[in-house]
């Protein structure tokens, strides 16, 4: 029997109501930076207010930063970490989805290690010392991250419970990973009554990338026992609960199924990793940052497993994904592999999702085999997760055929 290490030291409340418990945890400091995005949805729809009772219950103080962009920003997150450190704060509350728990493992990083000019003065550091590949510098974290907690209003991205984020940098067109152990949430609280008010189209784009986390780790190259495991749980109650929650926002059983489903994608990627789709997606984004990671990879989610599939990368794992996710006998004796793609094609529809463009977010096909470039040279983590390598004309190809 295959060995593997398994570290994910997170304490999860999860559930319906499970919001109401944060006043009552021990929380790791004395003040913390409420991290969210500059949207309306978590003041209008009450989490903040809710957020702030709880921390406020517990006996915390409590500073906003709402700030906050998808596909979150360099200079957003060293300006978050510094505000962090000039007022004081002991820990960071990330409030919010993706996102926003991404920044947030940045902002933890950059408030605990400021950098130092010419003169001694202490400045603000840069997380782009930190993040890893293309320009960035790579470099350990010297010093231990502020702690993090987080309170997730969405199901998409599972960094609730895992230790990587994703940072991008306009100037460079790059979209880059920041991980280390320290930055596991020290607490996170999924509460899918936070994530009935998410409107259909976004829930659908968060859904599927959820679902595409334990895809992707499930035929990584260095898939394990126990991640495999989690992967076909994740993939059972994703495909479950993804169209109910899209097409049915106020089902509490499917959002709760969904958000699971969620959250055993966190620790899917802690077992193995994601591979060249989303690392495909994210050379997508970095040339569009106004293109929501979940759409980009619901455009090139086809065309790059039947990739796989034609190269029969590993068509055990495609078969038994299919039937996770509903194939039936007949259906896998006629089509074996491909079944995935046929499934994955039907839950597409069946979210609305099946119309979306590459050329309605500005993509041009003048520019896919740039960003096959970009995605190979900066993401060469998740691409060396692949079943079978992928080269530039590859990755170019895929995108040519997931191209409208």
């Amino acid at each position: 029997m295959e060995t593997y290490n398994f570290y994910a030291p997170t304490k999860v409340l999860f559930g319906p109501g499970k919001l109401g418990e944060l006043g009552d945890q021990k929380l790791p400091g004395a003040k913390a930076l409420i991290v969210t995005t500059g949207g309306k949805s978590v003041k209008a729809n009450g989490y903040l207010a809710r957020v702030e009772a709880e921390l406020d219950r517990a006996g915390v103080k409590h500073v906003l930063f709402d700030r906050i962009e998808p596909n979150p920003l360099r200079d957003t997150v060293n300006a978050g970490g510094w505000l962090a450190r000039g007022e004081g704060c002991d820990f960071v509350l990330a409030l919010g989805g993706g996102s926003v728990m991404d920044a947030s493992k940045g902002i933890c990083t950059i408030a605990a290690n400021p950098a130092v000019d010419a003169e001694g003065n202490v400045t603000a550091g840069d997380i782009w010392t930190y993040v890893m590949g293309g320009t960035a510098k790579s470099q350990p974290i010297p010093n231990d991250p502020l702690p993090l907690v987080c309170v997730t209003t969405t199901a998409g991205t599972g960094s609730e419970a895992d230790a990587g984020a994703v940072i991008s940098c306009e100037e460079t067109d790059e979209k880059l990973r920041l991980g280390d152990p320290r930055l596991f949430p020290c607490l996170s609280v999924v509460d899918p009554e936070l994530m009935l008010t998410v409107p259909a189209r976004l829930t659908a784009f968060q859904g599927f990338d959820a679902l595409f986390h334990n895809v992707e780790c499930f035929i990584a190259k260095n898939h394990t026992l126990m991640g495999d495991m989690i992967c076909r749980e994740g993939i059972k109650n994703a495909a479950a609960s993804l169209a109910a929650c899209v097409n049915d926002g106020t089902n509490l059983e499917a959002r709760t199924q969904l958000a699971f489903a969620n959250t055993l994608g966190g620790y899917a990627m802690v077992c193995s990793g994601c591979a060249g789709c989303h690392g495909t997606e994210h050379g997508m984004s970095a040339h569009h940052h106004d293109l929501p990671h979940g759409a980009g990879l619901i455009m090139i989610a086809c065309a790059y497993h039947q990739h796989m599939i034609d190269v029969h990368a590993c068509d055990d794992r495609y078969v038994e994904m299919a039937r996770l996710m509903g194939a039936g006998e007949a259906e896998l004796a006629e089509q074996g592999p491909s079944a995935f793609v046929t499934e994955l094609s039907r839950l597409k529809r069946e979210c609305g999702m099946d119309g979306l463009k590459m050329s309605g977010w500005g993509i041009t096909e003048d520019e896919l085999s740039a960003i096959a470039e970009n995605a190979i040279t900066t993401n060469d983590a998740l691409f060396g997760h692949d079943p079978s390598p992928l080269t530039v004309d590859d990755v170019t190809a895929i995108l040519k055929a997931s191209y409208k």
